[in-house]
């Protein structure tokens, strides 16, 4: 699949975080069941009741410096994007930003068939809506030291570890990739 059809079997949308619809489920039972499936333990959400995640975003959609998006394929939602100021949320004081910053974290939704190289396709698809803006130059990811399959897919489009963080909930790898470290790593790539 090529970057190009890979782009236009994907879309974004604002996360609503109002409960309950009457056309299906709401974005954030969508998200509570993804945030509490065992495969995402590193999101440290999985004892959280859907009234946890309607409050959390809810305080995100108020938030001026962090925002919530659902990610779909051909329609479907089958991620979770968050956007945020790092100076302002999640590494505030953290590390030494830079001007066109923006921090990032995503979340596949567990598949009922995997399917490979999906995952991959997903991350491309977050780092592509955030270069999107002209502003953006640089993204910043935080990810758990431990996390062996998030840093892979991070090394994957470009991402190089800048040095280990403590935050309050985690040891973390501080990360950044460039606008030119993403197109590097991804110009021509058959995924």
């Amino acid at each position: 699949m090529t970057r190009t059809q890979r782009t236009r079997a994907f879309s974004v949308r604002p996360m609503d975080p109002s409960p309950g619809r009457k056309d299906g489920r709401s974005d954030p039972e969508l998200v509570h069941e993804w945030v509490t499936h065992p495969r995402s333990a590193f999101w440290m959400m999985g004892d959280a009741r859907l009234e946890d995640i309607e409050r959390e975003y809810t305080a995100i959609a108020a938030h001026p410096h962090h925002d919530a998006f659902i990610g779909l394929h051909d329609g479907r939602p089958v991620f979770l994007m968050e956007r945020y100021d790092p100076t302002e949320v999640e590494l505030k004081g953290l590390y030494e930003a830079e001007p066109g910053d923006v921090g990032m974290h995503f979340l596949v939704a567990p598949p009922e068939t995997p399917v490979h190289g999906f995952t991959l396709a997903v991350i491309t698809t977050v780092m592509e809506t955030l270069f999107d803006d002209p502003g953006v130059r640089r993204v910043v990811v935080e990810p758990d030291v431990t996390n062996s399959a998030v840093q892979a897919l991070n090394k994957a489009v470009g991402f190089e570890v800048i040095r280990e963080i403590t935050k309050p909930e985690k040891q973390a790898l501080l990360s950044a990739c460039t606008r030119e470290q993403f197109e590097a790593a991804t110009t021509g790539a058959e995924r």
